[in-house]
């Protein structure tokens, strides 16, 4: 070997550069296991997608990286002059050990986690896992040896800590739905209240807004529930608690600032919108759309400077950023040049990076291979509901019940086929029953194929189509010719649509009832779906095909007999769909 190849190897960046290389490799090409939506290996890929596509609700991604990348240089800025943004002081040979082990904990633990993200079809775990695997690639980073204090890879690690946390608001905002749509109707709803009360008459009907004389008309849409615009305020409100304060309860009440500030400019916002509309229709509406996205910025990060301006005035000394970095170079001056001959620790820290970098790379070669097992592993077991002669649908749901009972074809919407996975599986049909034709019950069953984003929670769905959620409990359904007291959990919704009819505005309430089905359980919530579904995945390499199955029905005449014809469908459908009894 020649002594330039002693030098580079002698280098202490190299082992952090084969981590890196190495952990890119697994991240590129098993990445992500889920392609029912983006059809793509990669993470990089999956994560910048949703700062591309609209839909995602994360286009602010690309801010979040410049400030990330911002913050950690000038971080290390300030860790080269002695001061570390965290508080913390130099380090030395001895510490550095210590910190090397955190780096090779971050590193194993970053490559466990993506593991289990893949397995359970999240990407957003392995994003989790990408984050924690380059904290340690970074902190591995740093020379050793005499004036290793000043550009350890502890300085690293440290000015890595808060941009790398910080890329967290970057992940896509749909992991939040539940969220984003009881905002939604929290914003709306108090949005109508504030319209009343100034005298003007505007329509409700689950997330749309409706004027009583057609002149204008307006669904709120996700992207105006909040969750982006409180997603993207609370990384600048974070940002700019931790340019101000020092302590980390100063930083998060900061940061918690900005929750009501976001409520408060979404409510501006819908408000504003309602009052233009009605003063000059459809368009001014619209204009005061655009213009209120703008508002809602201005309103949040003004109350947040506004209350950090007056807290500023309260705290002073160390608790103050600018006060601590006062004093100039405020740190002990470590000097930067090579030493002429390696001391013991160093030598010490030189051979626990290579040893990190060796086991990475042995580790990241063998998760590789692992995850193409689990890519390639076909679905397991039996489904939890018959299957068709194709074998991708669940069986066709029978034309008549009897004699009391008609069943109509229900078509699936080109919609639904566009946005689901192409091997979803569908079945439904709407029966009419000839003793009350005008309260007919709808049946519908939908199969996931591979990708778990087959199946999602209907409460999605329904608020956006127009349906008011009441209430929410559980309900036993029985299993026909089954012994006493068999049953299986379904989750029931009590929702209401309100529509304009000659005799004024009229609620409509429906009960909607659901369940999921396996081939070895019947849960009631999509909690438990999710559990299940990712202790079977990890423990069984196993990827069961799910079916949801939903009933709706007209509850004018009370839950007890919408329950009721529910359960009479069902005494005839289950014993043809269902394969999975209860408690079997």
């Amino acid at each position: 070997m020649t002594a330039r190849n002693e030098n580079i190897f002698r280098r202490p960046w190299w082992p952090a550069l084969a981590c890196a290389v190495a952990g890119a490799a697994v991240f590129q090409f098993y990445g992500n296991a889920n392609h029912g939506y983006i059809d793509s290996s990669s993470l990089f890929y999956w994560w910048g997608y949703q700062w591309l596509n609209p839909d995602s609700e994360t286009e602010h991604g690309w801010l979040i990286l410049a400030l990330s990348v911002w913050l950690f240089a000038r971080n290390l800025r300030a860790s080269g002059r002695g001061q570390v943004a965290e508080g913390g002081g130099l380090a030395d040979p001895k510490s550095e050990i210590r910190s090397l082990r955190w780096a090779a904990a971050a590193l194993t633990g970053g490559l466990l986690l993506h593991g289990v993200g893949f397995a359970v079809q999240q990407a957003r775990v392995s994003i989790v896992a990408l984050l924690l695997f380059a904290w340690g690639a970074l902190a591995l980073a740093g020379p050793s040896g005499a004036g290793a204090g000043k550009s350890s890879g502890r300085r690293w690690g440290r000015a890595a800590a808060f941009p790398l946390a910080f890329m967290i608001f970057a992940i896509p905002l749909n992991a939040l739905d539940s969220v984003g749509f009881w905002l939604r109707m929290g914003v709306i709803n108090a949005s109508a209240g504030l319209a009343h009360l100034a005298g003007i008459g505007v329509l409700q009907n689950g997330t749309q807004l409706l004027a009583p004389d057609g002149r204008y008309q307006y669904d709120v849409a996700a992207a105006c529930s909040g969750v982006r615009s409180l997603m993207a305020l609370a990384a600048l409100s974070l940002l700019v608690g931790y340019l101000t304060f020092r302590p980390w309860w100063l930083r998060a009440l900061v940061l918690a600032l900005c929750v009501p500030f976001t409520y408060v400019g979404n409510l501006a916002r819908i408000s504003a919108i309602i009052f233009a509309a009605n003063w000059g229709g459809q368009r001014w509406g619209g204009y005061a759309h655009e213009v209120m996205g703008y508002g809602v910025f201005a309103i949040v990060l003004g109350g947040v400077l506004g209350v950090v301006g007056v807290m500023r005035r309260k705290v002073r000394g160390a608790w103050l950023v600018e006060d601590a970095t006062a004093g100039g170079n405020g740190g002990t001056s470590v000097p930067s040049g090579p030493s002429p001959k390696e001391t013991g620790d160093a030598r010490s820290a030189r051979v626990a990076r290579g040893s990190i970098a060796l086991a990475i790379g042995l580790l990241a070669v063998g998760e590789m291979l692992v995850l193409a097992q689990v890519g390639r592993q076909p679905l397991g077991g039996d489904t939890g509901v018959v299957l068709s002669k194709t074998g991708r649908d669940p069986v066709e749901l029978p034309a008549f019940l009897g004699t009391d009972w008609i069943g109509r074809v229900a078509e699936v919407s080109a919609v639904e086929r566009e946005i689901l996975p192409p091997d979803t599986g569908f079945s439904r049909k709407t029966y009419v029953g000839l003793a009350d034709p005008a309260r007919p019950v709808f049946l519908s069953i939908v199969l996931s194929g591979r990708d778990r984003t087959s199946i999602h929670r209907p409460e999605l769905c329904l608020v956006g189509q127009g349906w008011t959620i009441e209430d929410s409990r559980q309900h036993r359904f029985a299993y026909p010719s089954q012994a006493a007291g068999s049953a299986f959990p379904a989750a029931v919704l009590h929702v209401r649509r309100e529509v304009m009819t000659a005799r004024g505005r009229v609620a409509v309430p429906q009960l909607v009832a659901y369940w999921f089905v396996s081939s070895d359980t019947v849960v009631a919530t999509n909690w438990e779906r999710f559990v299940h579904d990712a202790w079977n995945r990890l423990r069984h390499l196993r990827a069961d095909r799910w079916a949801y199955v939903l009933m709706q029905t007209d509850a004018s005449d009370g839950e007890a007999a919408a329950l009721s014809r529910m359960q009479a469908v069902l005494d005839r459908t289950l014993p043809v769909f269902q394969s999975r009894l209860p408690n079997g």
